[in-house]
């Protein structure tokens, strides 16, 4: 895969669906391992990215509901799926997140995502059910 998903991001697809309530934000990332930047990791540049973004989130009143570290393909072709990380981030409505992800803040911030992701996709997910307490 191309580093084209790290920087592709089409709002006018996000608007097209309902936004009838929350939605999650299902990312899932691949880093690379030396950031583009040249300071530190991919991992690194991630962290830098995850600091600034979390008080956008929070501002915008969502809320990081799970993250954690990939540790295999239980299913599917495991060339085709390497993840390292993924996190779920739940907004209020779709307009919130894009909101969040046109503004200037989030832009000055995206800088170090884009060093630190080889690859990243953001599945957008309408809760159907849920069993996750906290």
């Amino acid at each position: 895969m191309s580093s084209a998903n790290v920087e592709h991001f089409d709002p006018e697809l996000l608007r097209a669906l309902p936004d009838t309530g929350p939605v999650v934000m299902a990312n899932m990332l691949r880093f690379r391992a030396r950031s583009r930047d040249g300071n530190g990791s991919g991992w690194d540049a991630y962290q830098r990215y995850s600091a600034a973004v979390i008080k956008l989130i929070k501002a915008c009143g969502g809320t990081v509901v799970w993250a954690g570290d990939v540790e295999g393909v239980a299913l599917g072709v495991p060339g085709e799926n390497r993840w390292d990380y993924m996190v779920l981030v739940r907004y209020p409505s779709r307009a919130d997140f894009i909101a969040m992800v046109t503004s200037a803040k989030y832009a000055a911030a995206n800088v170090h995502r884009l060093n630190g992701a080889e690859d990243h996709v953001i599945l957008a997910v309408k809760q159907t059910h849920a069993k996750l307490s906290g």
